[in-house]
């Protein structure tokens, strides 16, 4: 049974497309509402007790690590400027099984974590309006997400750059806060220290240590890789905007846990190191700017739950133009709208699935699909460029297409060694269920289907 030829979307003029309309700040806004600024207060007491007051070394060393990866998905994006991100650069670069099972494992991270942003929105005005039934809370936090992807991803753009600058603004006032506390002799008394970074205290491995938990705060930079036909020129663009949103996310994560660790060298102040965000802010600006600083954290959660929903929806689209999914439900784009509009509803409905979650196990169902995407993107590299293609001849083109995705390789390996028993355990089960329908698909069409529409590589120099 031939499989690609109905696929061949480039050949068919009548198929509704997505719209090309993105600009590179918008894209790059997308990764970074995607990567939650915010959560480096979340975890800025678990990993300041782990490294011995070194937060911020631990995530330089992290985004030096990331930017490994981060390298490898632009060297490909170049090469398949398409809206399926690691699914269809393992498909493209490795065989159609691998970018399947790529694609399938992505599908964990990507389908729930929009779930998860509404699960967080329904704790936070829970806790502010005890008397609202939580189910106000979702049904109301779901609407949101799914009618502005509905609309247009310029509106998702344009909303998540309102709400990227709002967690900005916070975190620079709270940055000027700090810096008052410690001309008062707060912490260690002045901002002129490098005792965050190196101190006679500072020890490699619980460094190191540090940086395999804040690794996962830039979990979601790959993300703006699904808004690739979205984007004109996206060969060059998203590439950029890779590069971009870890290396400003990465400035962020780093400028906001110096200043911390200035005025926190160690945890003997929190009552609770592993939720220390109240406290941090009540610490440093009082009770007011902790009333502030906590309702910051739901445009956290917003503008989150509007970057992942865009992403999975696009995610969706290719598998369903690959005919993987039925591609007249999954493969469908609103003709007027110009968005995946199918896909975008199915998102919302799993998104509802928060009534019945609690946050631990629904925080275990993601990371096993993006450590997943990590590792194949940097072994696509090699596969492509280095073996496929012989680019294998000079010491410039080892160190590219076979040095830097190893050692990327390498830096998500020891994110698979910390990664949780229980996320470990539902990732095996999901890629199972997703073994058994590669399985149905191979015995159906004999092959895996494939999209072979039209790209535009860009020749690697």
């Amino acid at each position: 049974m031939a499989i690609n030829s109905p696929l061949n979307i480039a050949a068919q003029p009548g198929k509704t497309r997505l719209r090309k309309s993105l600009k590179l700040w918008q894209v790059v806004m997308m990764g970074l509402a995607y990567l939650t600024p915010m959560t480096v207060f979340d975890t800025f007491g678990i990993v300041s007790g782990i490294s011995d007051g070194h937060v911020p070394a631990s995530y330089l060393l992290a985004l030096a690590g990331v930017l490994f990866t981060a390298i490898s998905y632009g060297k490909l994006v170049r090469q398949f400027p398409e809206a399926g991100s690691a699914y269809t650069y393992a498909q493209k670069s490795i065989n159609p099984h691998v970018g399947f099972m790529v694609g399938w494992s992505s599908l964990l991270d990507y389908l729930f974590l929009p779930m998860i942003n509404v699960l967080l929105a329904k704790i936070y005005l829970s806790a502010l309006f005890p008397e609202v039934p939580p189910w106000v809370w979702v049904v109301t936090f779901v609407a949101i997400l799914t009618a502005a992807n509905l609309k247009s991803v310029n509106l998702v753009a344009n909303f998540n750059t309102l709400f990227v600058l709002v967690q900005i603004s916070i975190m620079v006032v709270f940055i000027f806060l700090v810096v008052q506390g410690l001309h008062k002799g707060e912490g260690v008394g002045t901002v002129w220290s490098l005792q965050p970074f190196i101190s006679e205290n500072a020890h490699l491995i619980p460094i190191i240590t540090g940086a395999t938990i804040v690794c996962f705060s830039f979990l979601g930079f790959d993300a703006v890789t699904t808004l690739s036909e979205e984007t004109p020129d996206a060969a060059r663009v998203i590439p950029k905007a890779i590069f971009l949103t870890a290396i400003y996310g990465g400035v962020i994560f780093i400028a906001a846990s110096f200043f911390m660790q200035l005025f926190f060298p160690d945890i003997s102040r929190f009552k609770d190191p592993d939720a220390a965000l109240p406290e941090i802010a009540l610490y440093v600006g009082g009770k007011l700017f902790q009333s502030i600083f906590l309702c910051t954290t739901f445009v956290n959660t917003l503008a989150s739950g509007l970057a992942s929903h865009a992403s999975v929806s696009r995610l969706l689209y290719v598998m369903g133009r690959d005919n993987v999914f039925p591609e007249r439900v999954f493969g469908y784009v609103h003709p007027k709208w110009r968005t995946p509009a199918l896909n975008v509803i199915m998102v919302g409905i799993v998104a509802m699935s928060a009534l019945f979650f609690d946050l631990v196990t629904a925080t275990a169902l993601i990371n096993f699909g993006a450590l997943v995407a990590f590792t194949f993107v940097n072994l696509s590299v090699f596969n492509h460029f280095w073996r496929r293609k012989g680019m294998n001849k000079s010491w410039k083109e080892h160190f590219h297409y076979l040095l830097m995705p190893l050692v990327g390789a390498l830096t998500v390996g020891v994110l698979w060694i910390n990664l949780e028993a229980t996320s470990l355990t539902l990732g095996l089960v999901w890629a199972s269920l997703g073994g058994a329908y590669l399985w149905y698909l191979i015995r159906r069409y004999r092959k895996v289907p494939l999209y072979e529409g039209d790209r535009t590589p860009v020749s690697e120099t």
